[in-house]
């Protein structure tokens, strides 16, 4: 039994997709390559400018709300926190407090403290030589921060957190999430105790890949364990993470909690969510699209295909839309369903990977469909099907079927041509013969294969190895 207990939290925050930053009319462009473009007197916090809120920004924080199961506040406001940073224009950074959009909910289990929205900073450069730069292109964006309870007790949990929650985002269109563009930043306060009193919190900052979370969590109980049985004591502060050497190093002291010297923003009216049709609960949950939890649960229940194969559909959404596609008119039995999710997450996911892409290429649901009939009828080999699901994801192609009988691929099962063919084989190859009658059922894959040679792979494997067992006898 491990000696001490971890103790971990999360604050994630994510930048929202809207056409226009969080208190002002300018594009909301994070990947915008040319700085001070997208600005304004507004997020370039300019003395006597009047911020107004991005309702399509607070709507998506309250659908994440109802996708976790959270309480909306019915009064709101938004605050004003202080502090100074050469990419924070204001001096303060427009924030909420108090009153939150969202209290509660749970993600995997893991309960949440609150979801609250907020604005970005802009982005200071540091390589320029001796000085700084500062582009307020980000400046203002609308973000959304998910703070969980100290709940959590190992890393693993961290990540698979962290995973859904970018899922949830992406399925709600409020986020693209993407950690590497800095869409979606992870910060994990962690500690460690031996009783039921928690340690001492140390919070590591920006992490940008869900290995990046795992590993400096790790990387810190082990450190904090280290510490405490050599007895010295651990220091409250915030840290980084170089993924390089995959360890932490200290960024700051903080012996105590900052104070921001909140108060409720001036310029901003308070609002009650009731009060306002688009806000309000009922409304947003007709604009609801599927979950990822609520996919899984129908694909194990109408497809009733395998656990690994669902979460490649639910990680994929556009995987999962082609598969739907194709099955609903021309594999809908049970059987060719399951030959559709078995091709799709082995073959075509492998095809996509070989071919250094993201998308389906040429193929057409419609074809894949009718592909997958032709195999379970049948008609095409295992390796026939192969081929041909190659073919039509680089040339494309509505007519599998036509495009196989060109190239010889459809079975011919014609009996009497197959035992014709199969005696010759069997004249041809005697020893193999005698081998096989003597017990060796090794030989017999050898005929099998002199078969398959001698009909060019026009007859199934499975009829041959039968109709050969009985001419055998």
């Amino acid at each position: 039994m491990a000696k001490y207990t971890p103790t971990i939290g999360l604050e994630i925050h994510a930048e929202l997709k809207t056409n226009s930053k969080m208190f002002c009319g300018c594009k909301n462009d994070p990947d915008c390559e040319t700085p001070n473009t997208n600005v304004c007197p507004i997020c370039m916090g300019h003395p006597g400018t009047m911020p107004y809120p991005n309702k399509e920004a607070i709507k998506h924080v309250l659908k994440v709300g109802l996708a976790v199961g959270g309480s909306f506040a019915d009064f709101t406001e938004f605050d004003r926190k202080n502090y100074f940073y050469p990419d924070i224009p204001k001096g303060y950074q427009i924030s909420q407090y108090k009153y939150p959009l969202i209290t509660g909910g749970k993600i995997k289990n893991v309960e949440l403290t609150r979801i609250h929205l907020e604005e970005d900073t802009a982005k200071s450069a540091h390589d320029t030589g001796d000085y700084s730069l500062v582009d307020f292109n980000r400046s203002s964006l609308p973000l959304m921060e998910l703070v969980t309870e100290p709940v959590i007790h190992d890393a693993k949990t961290a990540s698979d957190f962290a995973r859904e929650l970018q899922l949830i985002l992406r399925y709600l269109g409020a986020s693209e999430a993407n950690m590497e563009k800095g869409q979606m930043r992870v910060e994990a306060n962690i500690s460690i105790s031996d009783s039921d009193k928690l340690g001492t919190k140390v919070e590591v900052k920006n992490l940008n890949s869900f290995k990046s979370v795992e590993k400096a969590i790790e990387y810190e109980i082990a450190r904090h364990e280290a510490l405490l049985e050599a007895g010295e004591k651990i220091v409250q502060e915030t840290r980084g993470f170089d993924e390089s050497t995959g360890k932490t190093f200290s960024q700051r002291s903080k012996e105590d909690a900052h104070d921001y010297r909140y108060f409720p923003e001036p310029d901003i009216p308070k609002f009650f969510l009731s009060e306002i049709p688009d806000f309000q609960e009922e409304n947003l949950r007709k604009e609801m699209p599927e979950l990822p939890e609520e996919k899984r649960a129908r694909y194990a229940r109408e497809y009733g295909i395998k656990a690994e194969d669902i979460e490649v559909f639910v990680q994929n959404k556009s995987v999962a839309d082609f598969f739907e596609r194709a099955i609903v008119n021309f594999c809908s039995d049970p059987e060719c369903v399951k030959l559709a999710s078995n091709y799709i997450v082995s073959d075509l996911m492998g095809i996509r990977k070989a071919e250094g892409r993201d998308d389906m290429g040429n193929l057409f649901p419609s074809s894949f469909g009718e592909l997958m009939l032709l195999l379970k009828e049948g008609k095409l080999s295992s390796r026939g099907a192969k081929d041909m699901l190659l073919l039509l994801y680089k040339d494309g192609g509505e007519n599998p079927e036509k495009i196989a009988e060109e190239k010889g691929w459809i079975l011919k099962n014609d009996p009497e041509a197959l035992k014709n063919a199969l005696l010759q084989v069997i004249e041809k190859n005697q020893k193999s013969v005698e081998e096989y009658r003597s017990g060796k059922e090794a030989a017999l894959n050898a005929l099998i294969g002199q078969a398959m040679k001698e009909t060019k792979g026009s007859a199934s494997p499975q009829v041959i190895k039968e109709t050969l067992i009985s001419l055998l006898k």
